[in-house]
C-alpha cells in the first residue's frame, strides 16, 4: 500500500472520518466545516492552521486515490465531503479509529491509541488494543502501521500511520532527535543545535504531560 499523502492530506481524511463517527447528524460535511474540523486544536498534534484552498487542494489529491467522494445534498446549497476509506480497504471499525487517531495525532502507544479512540470505537483491554494494532501492520493489503524503536527511557513502543508512506513514517520517532542528534552537553554544537535539542526536550515533556491529563480525566469519568 503506497498512498504517500501529505500532512494536509491525512487531516483531511483523518477529520472525516472522526466527524463521520463523533457527528454524524452533520456529516457529510461542508468545506467550512471541514477546515473547521481539520484546524480545532483539541485532539490535534500538532494544531494546524489550513486555508481553504490548501483544504481543497486536499481533496482533490484524495479524489484521484478514490479515498474521498464529493457529494450534492438536496437541500444543500454547497458540495459536501465523505470519506471512502472502508470501501477501499475492508477496515473493522476498530482499525478505522485506531488509523484516524495516528492520522491526527501522531505516534502513539498502545494505551495512548486505547485512550484515544473512545469516542470513535470501544477496546476491552489493552490485549485487544495490541491485537487490532498488529493486525494492520501484518494485513495482506497493508501495511497500514509501523512499528517505531522504543525511545530512550520509554517501556513502551509507539506506532505510526503509513499512509504517507514507510520512509516518512520511520521519520517520526521524535525520540531520535535526542538519541542520535546533537545534545545540549556537545561541545562542538552550535547554539541553533542546542536549541532544537531542547525543543525537542520539551515537546516531549509536553507530550507525556497531556497523556497523564487525559488518563486522569477518564479516571474521574469512571469513578463518576
Amino acid at each position: 500500500m503506497e498512498l504517500n499523502l501529505d500532512s494536509v492530506a491525512v487531516r483531511v481524511l483523518g477529520a472525516l472520518i472522526e466527524k463521520e463517527a463523533t457527528t454524524p447528524d452533520y456529516y457529510p460535511l461542508s468545506l467550512n466545516a471541514l477546515v473547521n474540523a481539520c484546524n480545532q486544536r483539541s485532539n490535534r498534534e500538532p494544531v494546524m492552521h489550513l486555508a481553504d484552498d490548501e483544504v481543497v487542494a486536499a481533496i482533490d489529491a484524495l479524489k484521484e486515490k478514490r479515498l474521498v467522494w464529493q457529494r450534492s445534498v438536496a437541500g444543500a446549497r454547497v458540495f459536501k465531503y465523505e470519506h471512502n476509506v472502508r470501501s477501499l480497504f475492508p477496515l473493522t471499525e476498530q482499525e478505522t479509529g485506531v488509523l484516524c487517531v495516528l492520522m491526527l495525532r501522531g505516534p502513539q502507544t498502545v494505551g495512548e491509541i486505547r485512550l484515544r479512540t473512545d469516542r470513535l470505537c470501544s477496546f476491552a483491554s489493552l490485549d485487544e488494543t495490541g491485537k487490532v494494532i498488529r493486525g494492520l501492520i501484518s494485513r495482506e493489503d497493508g501495511p497500514f502501521i509501523l512499528e517505531l524503536p522504543r525511545q530512550p527511557g520509554r517501556k513502551e513502543p509507539r506506532f505510526v500511520h503509513l499512509l504517507s508512506g514507510e520512509e516518512w513514517a520511520a521519520g517520526q520517532d521524535a525520540g531520535s532527535v535526542l538519541q542520535n542528534g546533537p545534545t545540549v552537553s556537545d561541545t562542538g554544537s552550535s547554539l541553533s543545535d542546542r536549541v532544537m535539542a531542547l525543543e525537542a526536550a520539551i515537546a516531549a515533556l509536553h507530550g507525556e504531560v497531556g497523556v497523564l491529563k487525559e488518563e486522569f480525566e477518564a479516571f474521574k469519568r469512571m469513578l463518576e
